[in-house]
């Protein structure tokens, strides 16, 4: 007559929390993605924008050599030019260098930051198919016990009762290891659900910034 305790949740509810849990996880996993393309697009740019420096500073001293080539105020005017060119070229690559550094070390920590989320939403998503499986194995072991001790009470018979709880013991040890097996993994869950809260509060932590 007892309600069965595994009845609490329904495999509707568990399959939605399943879906929810996948959901996120391709969020994570497409968002790092996305970031990955990016650094390696911004990578490829630099090179790019390196090799066209190149050239135009090349195009430069050319362009100098034949000023000097026409003219003794071209070679006065060639040097000081040259210097005030690569002076501030010098000056601007160094700004923009210090500010791409800095675009790339965000990138790369955010990437991991993404990657260590979807790993700890991944290992979730594990633990609880397992938990369900479990919890939904001892259900049906349950119900089953309920539906042999309701055909028993109809019976009436004593000598079926005495058999049917003869079975019952001897299928008693391995009941026991399923739910041990399951408080074991429930436990396991929530070391993992601990451990990722106190990554994520210990990366916002982080992200404050110093005053």
């Amino acid at each position: 007559m007892l309600k069965n305790p595994f009845s609490i949740i329904s495999p509707v509810q568990l399959r939605d929390f399943h879906e929810s849990n996948l959901d996120l996880f391709h969020k994570l996993t497409s968002r790092r993605e996305k970031l990955k393309r990016q650094a390696k697009f911004k990578r490829i740019s630099k090179q790019i924008g390196s090799i066209c420096l190149v050239i135009s500073h090349t195009a430069f001293i050319i362009a100098l050599l034949v000023l000097a080539f026409h003219g003794m105020i071209g070679i006065i005017a060639a040097p000081g030019l040259a210097a005030c060119f690569f002076g501030m070229r010098l000056k601007k690559k160094k700004k923009k260098s210090r500010s791409q550094s800095n675009y790339h070390q965000g990138l790369e920590r955010l990437c991991a930051q993404l990657d260590i989320s979807a790993k700890g939403v991944y290992i979730l998503i594990n633990d609880f198919d397992t938990i369900s499986r479990l919890v939904w194995r001892l259900h049906d072991e349950i119900e089953h016990r309920k539906a042999i001790a309701d055909m028993c009470i109809r019976n009436g018979k004593i000598e079926v009762l005495k058999e049917v709880v003869r079975e019952l013991c001897m299928h008693d040890s391995s009941f026991l290891e399923q739910l041990k097996e399951l408080e074991e993994h429930t436990k396991l869950c929530f070391h993992t659900i601990n451990r990722s809260r106190k990554l994520v509060i210990q990366e916002i932590v982080d992200a404050q910034p110093l005053y």
